[in-house]
């Protein structure tokens, strides 16, 4: 008889195991210094003084995404096709609208702009919070929690809508002062073919967009912010989930960005309250959603032409 054969080590739930431990280490690394910085910065006692303690915040959180980057390029096969023809400015101040399909997305809108533009702040349900360690990180980052009620809860309770038009306000305000780039899913919700029918979204890559959350932000921000980087995520292989990210099982990736400026006339208007106005908001909307579909649409054949 020969020597037995050894069973075969199962490689793909070690190489998942092992590299999302160093996702685990890389935050619990940063979060303590970030939180460290927060709680300073909260017993400082001048408004001047927080303010200066606002870049040591962001430094450590743009190193934390830097060394998630890093991960990506050392463990994981993917390629990353980015098209772009703009000059970016870390010190500007970006509203950053892109189609939503994976929690993947995140992850490449930070690759793709770490370093590049000032640190990217996203609306957060109020529920992830208590997302442990991360909560704690993006309310020390003055991430905004956003209530996101649903429409029936609103129809019973007018004044919910009321609150998160004011959290929005708040949050606007801090980021008048700082640097910023505020980062919105205008879909709201992850592209799903289930939610797509349901909603009978006339796009055919995309759902429909939600203006409100972009004229709220626009109203606010006013003339502070510099312009929008309009972001198309393609990916060829299908839509990806995080599980798929630490497998290496993403061949591809493309994203396209497109610099627009804001157009003045809809910086000053009621969103809320004016329909004419808010039709006006809609359609401008939608022909961005157009564009769109049809960029994700040639990201997609352009993939299956050269395979």
């Amino acid at each position: 008889m020969g020597t037995p054969v050894p069973p075969a080590i199962p490689m793909l739930p070690l190489r998942v195991t092992f590299v999302s431990l160093l996702l685990v280490a890389n935050t619990v690394l940063h979060v303590g210094p970030l939180l460290l910085v927060a709680l300073i910065k909260a017993l400082l006692p001048s408004k001047r003084l927080r303010k200066a303690s606002d870049p040591w915040l962001t430094g450590i959180a743009e190193s934390w995404i830097g060394v998630n980057s890093w991960m990506v390029d050392r463990f994981f096969r993917t390629r990353f096709h980015v098209q772009e023809d703009m000059t970016l400015h870390e010190d500007g101040h970006y509203l950053v609208l892109a189609n939503h399909q994976s929690w993947v997305d995140i992850v490449v809108l930070q690759k793709v702009f770490n370093r590049r533009i000032p640190l990217m702040r996203f609306f957060l349900k109020r529920q992830l919070i208590w997302v442990p360690l991360l909560g704690l990180a993006w309310w020390a980052l003055d991430f905004p929690f956003m209530g996101r009620h649903t429409p029936k809860q609103i129809a019973r309770r007018p004044e919910l809508a009321g609150r998160d038009i004011e959290a929005t306000r708040r949050a606007c305000d801090k980021f008048r002062e700082i640097p910023v780039a505020i980062m919105n899913f205008v879909e709201g919700t992850r592209f799903t073919p289930e939610k797509h029918a349901r909603q009978g979204s006339p796009y055919r890559h995309l759902l429909k967009p939600k203006s409100g959350g972009v004229a709220f932000v626009l109203d606010a921000m006013g003339t502070g912010l510099h312009a929008i980087l309009d972001v198309t995520i393609a990916y060829p292989a299908g839509r990806p989930s995080m599980v798929d990210l630490l497998a290496d099982r993403i061949p591809d990736i493309h994203v396209h960005v497109r610099q627009r400026p804001i157009p003045e006339e809809l910086l000053h208007g009621d969103y809320q309250n004016d329909r004419a106005f808010r039709v006006r908001f809609q359609q401008w909307m939608n022909g961005l959603w157009q564009e769109k579909d049809e960029d994700l649409g040639r990201l997609l054949g352009e993939e299956a032409r050269v395979a």
